[in-house]
């Protein structure tokens, strides 16, 4: 590990009890900064109320430090717009947000268009799918936002369990991203959960950083921000243990490879062969082959759009 990295670990590596909630709370009031959380949702009725639930009455209701909470359906076919509204978020569809840029299917198309639909200078996202689910989780990677104005992004660590056993979660991030991050940007090789859903980062960063469309938009968002912001800027708070819905191995395969061409483009900008991935299942007549897209497109910097100029102007 790299001597910088070792001292980052000292450094920029918190627990989420190293900042009670009464210190954040003064350091918010005295900055006069504000907070939105976004949950970007598909298909989660089963969870995102809870989330959402959590929010409020923990960080709203029972102390100010969240001023509101946003959930981006992103063309849910269950009730998940219902539950989420119903527990007290402002629900508002991704189509309908920049409509004349057609919205493409994607977690990074949906956390780019919440940008137009958010007011906090610090911005939060939290997956709607997480199970027992704790407010820490916000106030953890919020905290240092609000406390040390030389920090701009800050991800959340923890435990993820699968199937009972403790730390078996996360498999693209070992199989995947974290060997492109050690060989590539040995800088990050900090990142306990550098794909994870959970952070947060102040507004001023996140509009000036393109957005990889699909499940790229985490590792492309690290790389990107130190190359922007430098290493100190970025941090890590540890809030616990993580309890979500898991993927299947195809789902997984196709989620590594939309990491993999995040990577490469921020390599060299190259062009890519072969922008597909096969997978195969075992059919009736033997192995069928499935052929997916791999997501290459990428959203500009938030900055440069016009719509989100002119509503900055008034």
């Amino acid at each position: 590990m790299l001597e910088e990295v070792e001292r980052w670990l000292t450094t920029r590596s918190w627990s989420v009890t190293d900042r009670p909630l009464h210190k954040i709370l003064a350091a918010k009031r005295a900055s006069g900064l504000t907070v939105s959380v976004v949950l970007p949702a598909l298909n989660e009725e089963e969870t995102v109320g809870d989330i959402v639930a959590i929010v409020r009455h923990d960080l709203m209701q029972q102390v100010p430090l969240v001023d509101e909470i946003v959930v981006v359906d992103s063309g849910s076919t269950d009730r998940t717009s219902q539950v989420a509204a119903a527990a007290g978020a402002k629900v508002v569809h991704r189509d309908t947000i920049l409509p004349r840029i057609p919205a493409v299917p994607g977690k990074g198309e949906v956390l780019w268009r919440s940008l137009l639909v958010t007011g906090g200078d610090i911005v939060c996202f939290i997956d709607a799918d997480l199970k027992e689910f704790s407010s820490d989780f916000v106030s953890g990677i919020v905290g240092p936002l609000l406390t040390d104005p030389g920090v701009d992004l800050v991800k959340g660590m923890y435990d993820r369990p699968l199937a009972g056993a403790a730390g078996q979660g996360g498999r693209v991030t070992e199989l995947m991203a974290r060997p492109l991050l050690n060989m590539h940007w040995p800088q990050l090789a900090g990142f306990v959960q550098p794909l994870g859903g959970e952070y947060a980062a102040r507004r001023s960063l996140l509009e000036q950083l393109p957005f990889p469309v699909g499940y790229g938009v985490e590792l492309g968002m690290l790389v990107d921000s130190l190359h922007l912001v430098g290493l100190d800027a970025l941090a890590q708070v540890d809030v616990g243990v993580r309890k979500h819905r898991h993927q299947d191995g195809q789902a997984l395969g196709r989620m590594a490879a939309a990491i993999y061409r995040t990577a490469q483009l921020r390599l060299a900008r190259g062009h890519l062969v072969r922008p597909a991935l096969t997978q195969f299942e075992r059919g009736e007549d033997g192995f069928e082959a499935r052929t997916y897209s791999v997501d290459t497109e990428e959203r500009p910097p938030m900055a440069e759009i016009a719509e989100y100029a002119a509503r900055r102007v008034a």
